[in-house]
């Protein structure tokens, strides 16, 4: 378990939001354009992932179709997502670290989880995005946070694992989405802890779980 840990820091897809809808609707319209099967599609990306690239983005390359448009509106926040930030926010700050388009805070307020986080730091608001060291450095001195207080957790072994590392942070591999499909290969891709859900962090982290009368 960590010690002295003040702030945690999340990403927000595949992490706190879930993305498979979406990542269907993606897959399909693809195959559509392809004229190819949704399955084999499905299993090429998949191939892809395995291999540590971007799934979705190489089968788009490799059957030379446009990029689709992205089905925000398929997103829906994991099931365990607000218990866990319920949990967590009664003894750390909460803050987001991610690659977001334009509104990301809007967006969490509208999922009703905004009120667990005191810090959004995204992407496309401050015009540099993961795994550039600038954006976590950016939260961190936002925070006042020293990287060894802090515990970066993410489903992205290279956009959220690795760089938090170099800095010095704490991390958690959360394998959710497409990202459970990374294969660790050196020292540097190891998380200090992995977990299958966001239920687990609060064991992790030792938050309390008993409800609030």
């Amino acid at each position: 378990m960590f010690s002295n840990i003040k702030w945690l820091f999340f990403d927000i897809g595949s992490t706190l939001v879930d993305e498979s809808r979406a990542y269907e609707s993606r897959l399909r319209a693809v195959a559509e354009a392809a004229n190819v099967t949704y399955e084999s599609v499905y299993e090429t990306a998949i191939r892809f992932y395995r291999e540590n690239k971007k799934g979705d983005a190489e089968t788009i390359k490799l059957l030379g179709v446009e990029k689709p448009k992205w089905r925000s509106e398929d997103e829906i926040l994991y099931d365990d997502a607000e218990e866990c930030l319920r949990k967590l926010s009664g003894q750390y700050n909460i803050g987001i670290i991610a690659n977001q388009s334009l509104g990301a805070a809007k967006r969490l307020e509208s999922f009703g989880i905004l009120k667990y986080i005191k810090l959004v730091v995204a992407s496309a608001e401050e015009g540099v995005a993961k795994p550039d060291r600038r954006i976590f450095e950016l939260a961190l001195d936002r925070a006042g946070c020293e990287p060894e207080q802090s515990v970066m957790i993410g489903d992205r072994i290279d956009n959220d694992i690795v760089p938090a590392k170099k800095l010095g942070m704490n991390t958690i591999w959360v394998k959710q989405g497409f990202g459970r499909y990374w294969n660790i290969t050196s020292e540097e891709e190891k998380a200090d802890y992995e977990v299958n859900s966001l239920t687990e962090i609060c064991d992790v982290m030792g938050a309390d779980t008993r409800r609030p009368f």
